[in-house]
Protein backbone atom coordinates (compact mmCIF):
# COMPACT_ATOMS: atom_id res chain seq x y z
CA UNK A 1 0.00 0.00 0.00
CA UNK A 2 2.82 2.13 1.04
CA UNK A 3 4.39 1.65 -2.61
CA UNK A 4 1.46 2.07 -4.02
CA UNK A 5 0.91 5.68 -2.28
CA UNK A 6 4.79 6.61 -3.28
CA UNK A 7 3.71 5.63 -6.76
CA UNK A 8 0.84 8.33 -6.86
CA UNK A 9 3.04 11.23 -5.23
CA UNK A 10 5.47 10.46 -7.43
CA UNK A 11 2.77 10.61 -10.58
CA UNK A 12 1.97 13.68 -9.95
CA UNK A 13 5.39 15.53 -9.71
CA UNK A 14 6.62 14.32 -13.21
CA UNK A 15 3.66 15.18 -14.71
CA UNK A 16 3.45 18.74 -12.88
CA UNK A 17 6.98 18.83 -13.43
CA UNK A 18 7.06 17.91 -16.93
CA UNK A 19 4.52 21.02 -17.38
CA UNK A 20 6.35 23.17 -15.55
CA UNK A 21 9.52 22.45 -17.57
CA UNK A 22 7.38 23.11 -20.81
CA UNK A 23 5.92 26.13 -20.28
CA UNK A 24 9.58 27.60 -18.84
CA UNK A 25 10.81 26.79 -22.65
CA UNK A 26 7.90 27.40 -24.67
CA UNK A 27 7.98 30.94 -22.57
CA UNK A 28 11.52 31.34 -23.67
CA UNK A 29 11.56 30.36 -26.86
CA UNK A 30 8.24 31.97 -28.18
CA UNK A 31 6.75 34.19 -25.45
CA UNK A 32 3.91 35.81 -27.89
CA UNK A 33 2.86 32.65 -28.15
CA UNK A 34 3.32 31.31 -25.10
CA UNK A 35 0.81 34.61 -23.99
CA UNK A 36 -1.52 33.47 -26.61
CA UNK A 37 -2.26 30.42 -25.23
CA UNK A 38 -2.80 31.51 -21.43
CA UNK A 39 -5.34 34.31 -23.09
CA UNK A 40 -7.06 32.63 -25.35
CA UNK A 41 -11.08 33.40 -24.58
CA UNK A 42 -13.14 30.12 -24.11
CA UNK A 43 -16.07 32.12 -23.42
CA UNK A 44 -16.88 36.21 -23.41
CA UNK A 45 -19.28 38.31 -21.92
CA UNK A 46 -20.18 36.38 -18.94
CA UNK A 47 -20.61 37.33 -15.69
CA UNK A 48 -17.51 35.31 -13.84
CA UNK A 49 -13.58 35.33 -14.97
CA UNK A 50 -11.37 37.97 -15.69
CA UNK A 51 -12.53 41.18 -16.15
CA UNK A 52 -12.75 42.21 -19.86
CA UNK A 53 -9.78 44.82 -20.75
CA UNK A 54 -12.31 47.01 -23.11
CA UNK A 55 -13.90 49.71 -21.28
CA UNK A 56 -17.17 49.69 -22.64
CA UNK A 57 -17.80 46.05 -21.90
CA UNK A 58 -15.58 46.30 -18.19
CA UNK A 59 -18.55 48.98 -17.32
CA UNK A 60 -20.86 46.39 -18.14
CA UNK A 61 -19.02 43.84 -15.70
CA UNK A 62 -18.72 41.98 -18.50
CA UNK A 63 -15.67 39.24 -17.93
CA UNK A 64 -14.08 36.54 -19.99
CA UNK A 65 -13.24 33.07 -19.24
CA UNK A 66 -9.70 32.44 -20.98
CA UNK A 67 -7.19 29.20 -21.14
CA UNK A 68 -5.70 30.32 -18.23
CA UNK A 69 -8.64 31.30 -15.60
CA UNK A 70 -10.09 27.60 -16.46
CA UNK A 71 -7.15 26.01 -14.77
CA UNK A 72 -5.98 28.03 -11.94
CA UNK A 73 -9.54 29.35 -10.71
CA UNK A 74 -11.92 26.12 -12.29
CA UNK A 75 -9.90 22.99 -12.61
CA UNK A 76 -7.80 23.89 -9.56
CA UNK A 77 -10.75 23.46 -7.44
CA UNK A 78 -10.40 20.00 -7.60
CA UNK A 79 -7.08 19.79 -6.45
CA UNK A 80 -7.76 22.31 -3.45
CA UNK A 81 -10.73 19.99 -2.72
CA UNK A 82 -8.50 17.07 -2.72
CA UNK A 83 -5.91 18.68 -0.10
CA UNK A 84 -8.54 20.00 2.09
CA UNK A 85 -10.07 16.02 1.92
CA UNK A 86 -6.72 15.32 3.58
CA UNK A 87 -7.18 18.03 6.07
CA UNK A 88 -10.75 17.40 7.16
CA UNK A 89 -9.78 13.24 7.56
CA UNK A 90 -6.76 14.29 9.84
CA UNK A 91 -9.25 15.81 12.43
CA UNK A 92 -11.24 12.14 12.08
CA UNK A 93 -10.48 10.02 15.29
CA UNK A 94 -7.17 7.77 14.89
CA UNK A 95 -6.41 11.12 12.31
CA UNK A 96 -2.75 12.49 13.10
CA UNK A 97 -4.70 15.84 14.18
CA UNK A 98 -7.68 14.01 16.66
CA UNK A 99 -4.96 14.05 19.07
CA UNK A 100 -4.34 17.68 20.39
CA UNK A 101 -1.09 16.88 22.02
CA UNK A 102 0.30 14.79 19.82
CA UNK A 103 0.05 17.29 16.95
CA UNK A 104 0.88 20.14 19.01
CA UNK A 105 4.47 19.83 17.98
CA UNK A 106 4.36 19.32 13.84
CA UNK A 107 1.55 22.21 14.56
CA UNK A 108 2.96 24.81 15.98
CA UNK A 109 6.28 23.95 13.78
CA UNK A 110 4.21 24.61 10.73
CA UNK A 111 3.37 27.74 11.84
CA UNK A 112 7.02 28.92 12.87
CA UNK A 113 7.65 27.40 9.56
CA UNK A 114 5.32 30.20 7.75
CA UNK A 115 6.25 32.82 10.14
CA UNK A 116 9.83 32.85 9.36
CA UNK A 117 9.70 32.95 5.86
CA UNK A 118 7.34 35.98 5.79
CA UNK A 119 9.40 37.61 8.12
CA UNK A 120 12.49 37.35 6.11
CA UNK A 121 10.57 38.50 2.89
CA UNK A 122 8.87 41.58 4.37
CA UNK A 123 12.25 42.54 5.92
CA UNK A 124 14.26 41.92 2.93
CA UNK A 125 11.65 43.96 1.01
CA UNK A 126 11.75 47.00 3.70
CA UNK A 127 16.03 47.10 3.57
CA UNK A 128 15.93 47.05 -0.13
CA UNK A 129 13.15 49.82 -0.14
CA UNK A 130 10.66 48.20 -2.04
CA UNK A 131 8.28 47.55 0.43
CA UNK A 132 5.35 48.97 -1.11
CA UNK A 133 5.99 47.22 -4.37
CA UNK A 134 6.58 43.84 -3.40
CA UNK A 135 5.42 43.37 0.13
CA UNK A 136 2.18 41.63 -0.87
CA UNK A 137 4.11 38.13 -1.81
CA UNK A 138 5.44 37.64 2.00
CA UNK A 139 2.99 34.64 1.59
CA UNK A 140 4.73 33.20 -1.51
CA UNK A 141 7.57 31.73 0.79
CA UNK A 142 4.91 30.05 3.54
CA UNK A 143 4.38 27.47 1.57
CA UNK A 144 5.34 23.74 1.32
CA UNK A 145 5.14 21.49 -1.26
CA UNK A 146 4.02 18.32 0.43
CA UNK A 147 4.60 15.85 -2.81
CA UNK A 148 8.02 16.72 -3.05
CA UNK A 149 8.95 17.00 0.64
CA UNK A 150 7.41 13.66 1.08
CA UNK A 151 9.64 12.35 -1.38
CA UNK A 152 12.88 13.93 -0.24
CA UNK A 153 12.59 13.05 3.20
CA UNK A 154 11.58 9.46 2.56
CA UNK A 155 15.30 9.15 0.58
CA UNK A 156 17.18 10.81 3.52
CA UNK A 157 15.03 9.41 6.64
CA UNK A 158 13.86 5.62 5.41
CA UNK A 159 10.20 5.01 5.38
CA UNK A 160 10.51 4.24 8.81
CA UNK A 161 11.67 7.10 10.59
CA UNK A 162 9.40 8.86 12.49
CA UNK A 163 10.37 12.30 10.63
CA UNK A 164 8.24 11.43 7.39
CA UNK A 165 4.94 11.49 9.58
CA UNK A 166 6.25 14.47 10.74
CA UNK A 167 6.77 16.15 8.13
CA UNK A 168 3.17 14.81 6.41
CA UNK A 169 1.68 15.96 9.31
CA UNK A 170 3.44 19.60 9.30
CA UNK A 171 2.91 19.94 5.72
CA UNK A 172 -0.40 19.30 5.80
CA UNK A 173 -1.20 21.73 8.58
CA UNK A 174 0.81 24.28 6.01
CA UNK A 175 -1.40 23.43 3.41
CA UNK A 176 -4.57 24.49 5.86
CA UNK A 177 -2.96 27.56 6.47
CA UNK A 178 -2.25 28.33 3.21
CA UNK A 179 -5.54 27.89 1.77
CA UNK A 180 -6.79 30.19 4.62
CA UNK A 181 -4.45 32.63 4.05
CA UNK A 182 -5.14 32.67 0.49
CA UNK A 183 -8.99 33.06 1.13
CA UNK A 184 -8.50 36.01 3.87
CA UNK A 185 -5.54 38.14 2.31
CA UNK A 186 -5.81 37.61 -1.57
CA UNK A 187 -9.35 38.19 -2.77
CA UNK A 188 -10.19 38.89 -6.43
CA UNK A 189 -10.98 42.13 -6.41
CA UNK A 190 -13.36 43.97 -3.87
CA UNK A 191 -15.23 41.44 -1.36
CA UNK A 192 -19.02 41.26 -1.63
CA UNK A 193 -19.57 39.44 1.57
CA UNK A 194 -23.11 38.69 0.56
CA UNK A 195 -22.34 36.27 -2.10
CA UNK A 196 -20.98 34.11 0.80
CA UNK A 197 -24.68 33.35 1.73
CA UNK A 198 -24.37 30.62 -1.19
CA UNK A 199 -21.33 28.49 0.17
CA UNK A 200 -23.32 28.53 3.35
CA UNK A 201 -26.78 27.43 1.90
CA UNK A 202 -24.30 24.72 -0.15
CA UNK A 203 -23.42 23.12 2.83
CA UNK A 204 -26.62 23.04 4.49
CA UNK A 205 -27.66 21.23 0.97
CA UNK A 206 -25.12 19.24 1.49
CA UNK A 207 -25.85 17.77 5.26
CA UNK A 208 -29.30 17.70 3.97
CA UNK A 209 -28.16 14.94 0.84
CA UNK A 210 -26.05 13.39 3.61
CA UNK A 211 -29.05 12.40 5.65
CA UNK A 212 -31.01 11.27 3.41
CA UNK A 213 -28.38 8.83 2.35
CA UNK A 214 -27.43 10.54 -1.08
CA UNK A 215 -23.63 8.02 -1.58
CA UNK A 216 -22.42 8.86 -4.98
CA UNK A 217 -20.80 12.36 -4.61
CA UNK A 218 -21.51 13.62 -8.28
CA UNK A 219 -24.54 15.25 -6.70
CA UNK A 220 -22.28 16.85 -3.81
CA UNK A 221 -20.36 18.54 -6.75
CA UNK A 222 -22.74 19.11 -9.23
CA UNK A 223 -25.53 20.97 -6.39
CA UNK A 224 -23.89 22.26 -3.54
CA UNK A 225 -20.33 22.13 -5.13
CA UNK A 226 -21.24 23.98 -8.38
CA UNK A 227 -23.31 26.54 -5.99
CA UNK A 228 -20.31 27.12 -3.66
CA UNK A 229 -18.00 27.65 -6.35
CA UNK A 230 -20.21 30.36 -7.88
CA UNK A 231 -20.38 31.94 -4.39
CA UNK A 232 -16.45 32.08 -3.89
CA UNK A 233 -16.63 33.23 -7.59
CA UNK A 234 -19.09 36.29 -7.32
CA UNK A 235 -18.31 37.34 -3.63
CA UNK A 236 -14.57 37.93 -4.90
CA UNK A 237 -13.04 35.38 -3.31
CA UNK A 238 -10.11 32.88 -4.84
CA UNK A 239 -12.88 30.49 -7.01
CA UNK A 240 -10.00 27.58 -6.07
CA UNK A 241 -11.27 27.52 -3.23
CA UNK A 242 -14.74 27.21 -3.83
CA UNK A 243 -15.20 23.31 -3.15
CA UNK A 244 -13.50 23.43 0.15
CA UNK A 245 -16.57 23.85 2.10
CA UNK A 246 -18.62 20.87 0.88
CA UNK A 247 -16.20 18.24 1.77
CA UNK A 248 -17.21 17.43 5.10
CA UNK A 249 -20.71 17.07 4.17
CA UNK A 250 -19.70 14.37 1.85
CA UNK A 251 -20.63 10.76 3.58
CA UNK A 252 -17.50 9.38 4.89
CA UNK A 253 -15.83 7.00 7.17
CA UNK A 254 -15.41 7.50 10.91
CA UNK A 255 -11.95 7.24 11.59
CA UNK A 256 -8.55 7.76 9.63
CA UNK A 257 -5.47 5.34 9.50
CA UNK A 258 -3.56 8.13 9.02
CA UNK A 259 -1.66 11.02 6.80
CA UNK A 260 -1.45 9.57 3.00
CA UNK A 261 -2.13 5.82 4.23
CA UNK A 262 -3.34 4.04 1.13
CA UNK A 263 -5.02 1.67 2.58
CA UNK A 264 -7.90 4.45 2.98
CA UNK A 265 -8.30 3.61 -0.79
CA UNK A 266 -9.75 0.83 -0.75
CA UNK A 267 -12.84 2.38 1.67
CA UNK A 268 -15.77 3.12 -0.40
CA UNK A 269 -17.50 5.99 1.64
CA UNK A 270 -18.21 8.63 -0.56
CA UNK A 271 -15.15 11.08 0.59
CA UNK A 272 -12.70 8.88 -0.64
CA UNK A 273 -14.41 7.71 -3.95
CA UNK A 274 -14.40 11.23 -4.60
CA UNK A 275 -10.58 11.36 -3.99
CA UNK A 276 -10.24 7.87 -5.95
CA UNK A 277 -11.82 9.40 -9.18
CA UNK A 278 -10.54 12.43 -9.19
CA UNK A 279 -6.77 11.58 -8.36
CA UNK A 280 -5.78 11.22 -11.46
CA UNK A 281 -7.26 14.19 -13.31
CA UNK A 282 -5.91 15.88 -10.93
CA UNK A 283 -2.40 14.98 -11.95
CA UNK A 284 -3.32 16.38 -15.59
CA UNK A 285 -4.66 19.10 -13.91
CA UNK A 286 -1.55 20.17 -12.29
CA UNK A 287 0.98 19.41 -15.08
CA UNK A 288 -1.57 22.25 -17.09
CA UNK A 289 -1.08 24.21 -13.84
CA UNK A 290 2.78 24.28 -14.63
CA UNK A 291 2.22 24.59 -17.88
CA UNK A 292 -0.21 27.99 -17.89
CA UNK A 293 1.95 29.23 -14.60
CA UNK A 294 5.66 28.26 -14.87
CA UNK A 295 6.20 29.45 -17.91
CA UNK A 296 8.20 33.10 -17.23
CA UNK A 297 11.40 34.26 -19.05
CA UNK A 298 14.85 33.96 -17.43
CA UNK A 299 15.78 37.20 -17.50
CA UNK A 300 12.61 37.59 -14.72
CA UNK A 301 15.25 36.78 -12.20
CA UNK A 302 14.70 39.99 -9.69
CA UNK A 303 14.22 40.72 -6.06
CA UNK A 304 11.15 39.18 -5.67
CA UNK A 305 13.10 35.87 -6.54
CA UNK A 306 15.69 36.53 -4.07
CA UNK A 307 13.53 37.17 -0.91
CA UNK A 308 11.53 33.96 -1.92
CA UNK A 309 14.72 31.79 -2.15
CA UNK A 310 15.92 33.25 1.26
CA UNK A 311 12.22 33.23 2.73
CA UNK A 312 11.74 29.55 1.72
CA UNK A 313 15.82 28.11 2.31
CA UNK A 314 16.16 29.40 5.12
CA UNK A 315 13.00 30.67 7.08
CA UNK A 316 11.58 27.43 7.04
CA UNK A 317 13.98 25.37 8.47
CA UNK A 318 15.03 28.23 11.05
CA UNK A 319 11.21 28.77 11.99
CA UNK A 320 10.29 24.70 12.11
CA UNK A 321 13.52 23.93 14.01
CA UNK A 322 13.29 27.20 16.43
CA UNK A 323 9.13 26.67 17.09
CA UNK A 324 9.40 22.51 17.41
CA UNK A 325 12.26 23.01 19.99
CA UNK A 326 9.99 25.58 22.18
CA UNK A 327 7.69 23.44 22.17
CA UNK A 328 8.72 20.19 22.41
CA UNK A 329 11.80 21.24 25.44
CA UNK A 330 10.35 24.82 26.69
CA UNK A 331 6.32 23.92 26.71
CA UNK A 332 7.18 19.61 27.51
CA UNK A 333 5.35 18.30 24.78
CA UNK A 334 8.55 16.43 23.67
CA UNK A 335 9.74 14.89 20.03
CA UNK A 336 8.21 12.20 18.78
CA UNK A 337 10.39 9.09 19.87
CA UNK A 338 13.47 8.73 17.16
CA UNK A 339 13.47 12.25 16.34
CA UNK A 340 16.08 14.24 17.50
CA UNK A 341 16.39 18.36 17.50
CA UNK A 342 19.19 16.87 14.21
CA UNK A 343 16.38 15.47 12.05
CA UNK A 344 13.74 18.24 12.89
CA UNK A 345 16.48 20.85 11.41
CA UNK A 346 16.52 18.38 8.48
CA UNK A 347 13.11 18.06 7.63
CA UNK A 348 12.64 21.51 8.13
CA UNK A 349 14.96 22.27 4.84
CA UNK A 350 12.95 19.03 3.08
CA UNK A 351 9.53 21.57 3.64
CA UNK A 352 11.77 24.38 2.26
CA UNK A 353 10.34 23.06 -1.65
CA UNK A 354 7.68 25.51 -1.91
CA UNK A 355 6.94 25.02 -5.66
CA UNK A 356 2.94 24.06 -6.59
CA UNK A 357 1.57 25.97 -4.16
CA UNK A 358 4.35 28.28 -3.82
CA UNK A 359 3.57 29.25 -8.00
CA UNK A 360 -0.15 29.62 -6.92
CA UNK A 361 0.51 32.25 -4.54
CA UNK A 362 2.38 34.09 -6.49
CA UNK A 363 -0.40 34.05 -9.23
CA UNK A 364 -2.71 35.76 -6.47
CA UNK A 365 -0.18 37.98 -4.79
CA UNK A 366 0.77 39.80 -8.06
CA UNK A 367 -0.76 41.44 -10.92
CA UNK A 368 0.90 39.73 -14.00
CA UNK A 369 4.20 41.08 -15.31
CA UNK A 370 7.73 41.61 -14.06
CA UNK A 371 7.12 41.34 -10.49
CA UNK A 372 5.02 38.33 -10.64
CA UNK A 373 7.61 36.61 -13.01
CA UNK A 374 9.87 37.61 -10.53
CA UNK A 375 8.73 35.79 -7.62
CA UNK A 376 7.56 32.77 -9.52
CA UNK A 377 11.25 32.11 -10.64
CA UNK A 378 11.69 32.04 -6.62
CA UNK A 379 8.99 29.04 -6.41
CA UNK A 380 10.45 27.26 -9.37
CA UNK A 381 14.37 27.66 -8.18
CA UNK A 382 12.95 26.48 -4.11
CA UNK A 383 13.86 23.24 -5.73
CA UNK A 384 17.32 24.09 -4.91
CA UNK A 385 15.93 22.89 -0.96
CA UNK A 386 16.60 19.43 -2.35
CA UNK A 387 20.56 20.14 -2.27
CA UNK A 388 20.62 21.99 0.72
CA UNK A 389 18.44 19.07 2.87
CA UNK A 390 20.68 16.72 1.57
CA UNK A 391 23.62 18.79 2.84
CA UNK A 392 22.13 19.33 6.37
CA UNK A 393 21.77 15.70 6.28
CA UNK A 394 25.25 14.94 5.82
CA UNK A 395 26.12 17.54 8.40
CA UNK A 396 23.75 16.49 10.79
CA UNK A 397 24.75 12.84 10.56
CA UNK A 398 21.73 11.76 9.81
CA UNK A 399 20.77 7.99 9.74
CA UNK A 400 18.40 6.06 7.68
CA UNK A 401 15.49 4.07 9.30
CA UNK A 402 16.04 0.34 8.33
Amino acid sequence: MLKKGLDFLLENSIILIAGAFAGLLWANINHESYEHLLHFEIFKNTLIGYPLHDAADAAHGMRVINFHYLVNDILMAFFFAIAGKEVWEATLPGGPLSNAKKAAVPLISAVGGMIGPAAIYLYGAHLIGQYAEISNGWAIPCATDIAFSYLVARLIFGAGHPAVPFLLLLAIADDALGLLIIAVFYPQEEVKILWMLLPVIAVIIGIIMQKRGIHSFWPYLIIPGTLSWFGFALAGLHPSLGLLPIIPTLPHAHADKGLFNWADMEKHDTLNEFEHFWKNPVEVILGLFGLLNAGVVVGAIGEPTYLVLIGLLLGKPIGIWLTGMFTAKTLKFGLPDGLSSKDLFVLGNAAAIGFTVALFVSTVAFKPGQIQDAAKMGALLSFGAVLTTFIAAKIMRTKKAK
